[in-house]
């Protein structure tokens, strides 16, 4: 039987009561269910209170549809690539993220580079298809990762864009489509811990699609909000970058990145000058990637950001073998290296969380 409207609204009214984490903005600060994160927290002097601990987990719905480059992804102990194993590992892990005070993840529609960086990327990993519809499979796989994080108290930040596989879009009515899908299906199912990040890097010089750069984000800011207003809205620059203005006086908070920034005084800097775009006015600041580490040392990015009242993300591409870090499938969702550890124990150590990562 059909769905009749009055059925779905109240299907979604249903969904909606039954979710248990509600992230919103309040000033610069998060809140989860009406009250600031980490509330009363402070860490060696610096503001732990309002901000979101978080790391990309991108790949958590990754698969590979091009028969060519599906096999570099295949686990060692079958020989075979297996998506549906892929997020069920990533499901099982999430607690134990949770547990040391990470209450942020980044997924993506379109994942990131299974290498960690690459030139090209003949895969194809996307949940949208090239006439910017869902993909079922995809979305199913979404769905649990969303539904767990809810259930965890977690906030998801929900990217749609990727540069590494927006080449497939039909044109610009494809990419509105796709930002209107992904709206509606966040909204229809009455998700209540979600931010959406429209496009990691739109200032990328990889995007082939026009309307997803920098210079035209703000027009799918604004569709977004059109289609799904009770989300929070934005999009994330390259490494180093500062967002720029059209976004700033659209966003509901800005997601900047650390990479390439090996100094951490520099990262200060990147807040600070964020803060001082045309168009700022208080809201959340936030690096959801970044991979410099030296989570030993009193002085790191993750430190820095925090001293000037920015969250931080960990981005992991793996060390010696990229299948090591969180970014390369196929990926170990564990605390399974001394680098995941060192930051898993600082962000419990800032967050105030009992846990400690286990050797």
């Amino acid at each position: 039987m059909p769905l009749t409207r009055r059925s779905f609204i109240a299907a979604s009214l249903a969904a909606a009561a039954q979710r248990k984490t509600v992230v919103e903005i309040h000033g610069d600060r998060f809140h989860i269910n009406g009250k600031p994160t980490y509330a009363g927290r402070t860490w060696k002097g610096h503001r732990i209170e309002g901000l979101l601990l978080n790391t990309r987990m991108v790949q958590g719905t990754f698969d590979d549809e091009n028969r060519e480059t599906v096999s570099r992804w295949a686990y060692p102990d079958t020989g075979k690539w297996d998506a549906e194993r892929n997020t069920r590992e990533f499901l099982a892990a999430m607690p134990e993220w949770r547990s040391h005070g990470v209450l942020g993840i980044t997924v993506n529609l379109q994942g990131g580079s299974p290498q960690g960086y690459s030139k090209e990327q003949p895969w194809r990993n996307s949940a949208i298809a090239p006439d910017g519809s869902l993909k079922p499979a995809y979305m199913a796989r979404m769905e649990r990762i969303l539904d767990r994080a809810d259930e965890l108290g977690m906030v998801v930040i929900f990217g749609i864009f990727y540069f590494g596989q927006d080449e497939h879009l039909q044109g610009d009515d494809a990419v509105r489509r796709a930002v209107r899908a992904a709206a509606t299906w966040l909204r229809e199912r009455a998700y209540t811990n979600v931010l959406i990040e429209i496009a990691n890097e739109c200032d990328n010089r990889s995007y082939e699609q026009p309307l997803i750069q920098a210079a035209r984000i703000d027009t799918l800011l604004r569709l977004c909000k059109s289609w799904a207003p009770s989300f929070p809205v934005s999009a994330s620059y390259n490494g180093g970058s500062i967002p720029t203005s059209n976004l700033v006086k659209e966003a509901d908070f800005l997601l900047i990145h650390g990479n390439g920034v090996k100094e951490p005084p520099h990262i200060a800097e990147m807040v600070r000058r964020t803060r001082q775009v045309v168009g700022y006015r208080p809201m959340p600041i936030l690096f959801n990637e970044d991979d410099h580490f030296d989570f030993d040392k009193p002085e790191n990015n993750f430190v820095a950001a925090i001293s000037e009242g920015a969250s931080w993300g960990y981005f992991d591409p793996g060390e010696s073998n990229y299948r090591d870090g969180y970014q390369c499938p196929p990926v170990n969702w564990g605390v399974n290296t001394e680098r995941k550890r060192g930051f898993f124990r600082l962000a419990a150590e800032m967050a105030g969380a009992e846990a400690a990562p286990r050797p």
